[in-house]
């Protein structure tokens, strides 16, 4: 499964240490949702999922920064970027 993530909601802060959950949309089917920080972490992870983020007409993807916690961070062209923090919050 794919889904792009659509909002961020933050917790304590204002870098990506401090997304606490994500809303999301399954790129499939438009279902969509809202996941914590952990268990979307583990999802991509652990479960093989993937996660994107809307730029402009394409896509950047989602990855894992391993931290103490893992948090999420936008990966592209081999830099992680700042997609996450452009999207709206909740």
């Amino acid at each position: 499964m794919s889904v792009y993530i659509t909002a961020r909601h933050m917790v304590g802060g204002t870098d990506h240490e401090h997304i606490a959950s994500v809303k999301w949309e399954n790129v499939d089917n438009s279902n969509t949702g809202e996941s914590t920080r952990a268990t979307m972490v583990d999802w991509i992870k652990n479960k093989g999922g993937k996660a994107y983020v809307k730029d402009g007409g394409g896509k950047v993807g989602v990855g894992v920064v391993e931290a103490t916690p893992p948090y999420l961070r936008t990966h592209a062209d081999g830099k992680w970027t700042n997609n996450l923090l452009a999207l709206p919050t909740f």
